[in-house]
């Protein structure tokens, strides 16, 4: 058996085709198989391993909900626990790298939730986070912009950054044990851009892709500690087309590319990053090999992509040197794909 990919995706309660947490294997070739059916699960649609232990975490997100379970085989797993409430559509969870707890996030309400975890990596609290203010809004409740949480990422530090793609921001959060995130700074994005996913590149510069502009913003740490936007590029050489919307942001494990998936024209959109992180450049836009490329993941010579509306996942060969992509080289079928997520 090749190297595990552990897959969420979309099931029947949002009109998908999923059945809950699939296993993928990838050889030497890139060529897929797929192993089966982990554990059946609603609409698992973003999931995430603890850094030590055989525990994995999901959101269902239809059930507004987020649970753990644990590896019982290679690619088996079991309930760990019950599910504990998330927020209105909850489409993404992290893990803190110490494995001291998670972090979801809600696209339906905004919400930014902490649950800390016990010894074993069972869930243990939740606490919410203080709700988002949209800064290009002079009203205190707008309803044409309401707050869409959409991801999060660990910083080295400890710090905790999420993103609002309802209110354009990036927030900052410190962590308190036993009181779950408290507010440090936020990152105004411009109006109407929508900031989805993060990468964080090894200069420390972490890079944002927007899913209404399709655009990769650049913010980077200044001295006094908090992050500042430096950048903002086109994510495509080409321009949008009507229907786009960006969806996954990573990078080459060498750091010197990023790959953007964007969805509508199914392309993978591919830039050039420089060393010291603050040189962002579009190159080159190949077809993802599919329809509607939700996620992607990056390894050493490898990109897979994986495609919610034509149930596949997609393997492409990476030239090292110049990070495009060649193929596409596998696929296998598998329901309504939306997360990728390496074996531990």
């Amino acid at each position: 058996m090749g190297a595990l990919i552990w897959t969420g995706c979309y099931t029947a309660d949002r009109n998908g085709d999923g059945k809950g947490i699939t296993v993928l294997a990838a050889d030497n070739d890139g060529q897929l198989t797929s192993v089966g059916l982990a554990v059946e699960a609603n609409s698992p649609s973003f999931i995430a391993w603890h850094p030590k232990l055989p525990v994995l975490y999901a959101v269902a997100e239809e059930g507004k909900t987020v649970r753990a379970y644990r590896r019982s085989g290679e690619a088996e797993l079991e309930s760990f626990g019950e599910p504990w409430p998330a927020g209105d559509a909850t489409c993404h969870v992290a893990v803190d790298p110490h494995g001291r707890f998670i972090v979801a996030t809600s696209w339906g309400d905004g919400q930014v939730v902490l649950y800390e975890l016990d010894h074993d990596g069972a869930i243990s609290s939740r606490t919410s986070a203080e709700a988002a203010v949209d800064p290009h809004s002079p009203a205190p409740t707008d309803a044409a912009r309401p707050s869409r949480a959409h991801s999060s990422l660990m910083l080295p530090d400890g710090r905790v950054m999420t993103t609002d793609l309802g209110h354009d921001l990036v927030r900052v959060w410190k962590y308190a044990p036993g009181e779950g995130l408290l507010p440090d700074h936020h990152v105004i994005l411009p109006k109407g851009s929508g900031p989805r996913h993060m990468a964080r590149h090894h200069s420390g510069t972490v890079l944002v892709d927007t899913e209404y502009s399709i655009e990769v913003a650049g913010i980077r740490t200044q001295p006094d500690g908090t992050y500042e936007l430096t950048a903002v590029v086109p994510a495509s050489v080409n321009k949008p087309f009507d229907g786009d919307s960006a969806a996954e942001i990573a990078l080459s494990p060498d750091g010197r590319f990023a790959y953007v998936g964007v969805r509508g024209s199914n392309r993978i959109c591919v830039l050039k990053v420089s060393a010291d992180g603050t040189e962002i450049e579009p190159f080159a836009d190949v077809p993802s090999g599919g329809d509607w490329p939700r996620h992607h993941l990056v390894t050493d010579g490898w990109l897979y992509v994986a495609h919610e509306r034509s149930n596949t996942v997609v393997s492409f060969r990476v030239d090292p040197e110049t990070g495009l992509p060649d193929g596409p080289t596998g696929r296998v079928e598998t329901g309504s794909p939306s997360a990728l997520v390496p074996a531990p």
